[in-house]
């Protein structure tokens, strides 16, 4: 049946890209696509240092290239290399780079290298990070830490179309650790943000003159006329004093 045939394609796509997720190893793998065109099958992989993927000469594609063809029985695959401009808004990168630190330097760092890479995440412009270390770290008694900053979205749809997650393993001597990264974007859209448009000045300027009617003195004006030498209200004052003396 049909179903049965969607589903066999979308598992031999998943076995290819664990496939080349585990041939290539600490090279900052983002993620791995594959496009089925006339030509043959497209293998798109995305990774923050793409010349550890070519190899020298291109030796490490040749290798990957005949491992798909002997595996999957792949006729024409051809892999192309994307690389990764912002490192620090892709949570695999950052999840990678953290396994990395703690499998070279040991459990002693792992802090640092956790708000290392929390810094350069909300540096890079992300509205929030959460990053989770689940093993025997420090101790022979497993526990979770917790490294958090910023806004971050745990429940409704927007938790789920707008943060990126990203899990990975660091293997220690104390046993295997388990990285968790989330990363909201600095360019999600939350459905209850609100944006005030700036009202123009000319627009203020006419509502105040329709609040002040022509021809009507203001309270400003009206004290300044009585107190002005020589006016109306001094000459008739004058003219009174003469007429009593008469």
């Amino acid at each position: 049946m049909i179903e049965r045939k969607f589903v066999s394609e979308n598992m031999k796509e998943f076995r290819i890209k664990e496939f080349v997720a585990s041939h290539l190893n600490r090279v900052g793998l983002s993620e791995v696509k594959l496009q089925r065109t006339p030509l043959g099958e497209k293998i798109v992989v995305s990774a923050s240092r793409p010349g550890l993927v070519v190899g020298r000469a291109g030796s490490n594609i040749q290798k990957l290239t005949k491992d798909l063809k002997e595996h999957f029985d792949l006729e024409n695959p051809q892999i192309e290399i994307e690389e990764i401009q912002e490192v620090f808004l892709d949570p695999s990168i950052v999840a990678e780079s953290i396994a990395s630190s703690m499998e070279r330097f040991g459990t002693k760092q792992f802090k640092g290298a956790g708000y290392k890479a929390l810094r350069g995440v909300m540096q890079a412009g992300a509205l929030g990070v959460e990053i989770i270390i689940s093993g025997k770290v420090p101790s022979q008694r497993a526990k979770n830490w917790r490294f958090y900053e910023g806004y971050l979205k745990k429940c409704g749809d927007i938790a789920l179309t707008g943060v990126n997650v990203a899990y990975t393993t660091a293997f220690l001597k104390t046993g295997a650790v388990g990285i968790k990264v989330s990363i909201m974007p600095g360019d999600t859209k939350l459905p209850d943000s609100v944006e005030l448009l700036n009202q123009p000045q000319t627009m203020v300027e006419e509502t105040e003159e329709q609040a002040t009617p022509a021809g009507e003195a203001t309270e400003e004006e009206t004290p300044a006329k009585d107190e002005k030498p020589g006016g109306s209200s001094g000459k008739a004052e004058k003219e009174q004093e003469t007429g009593d003396r008469q």
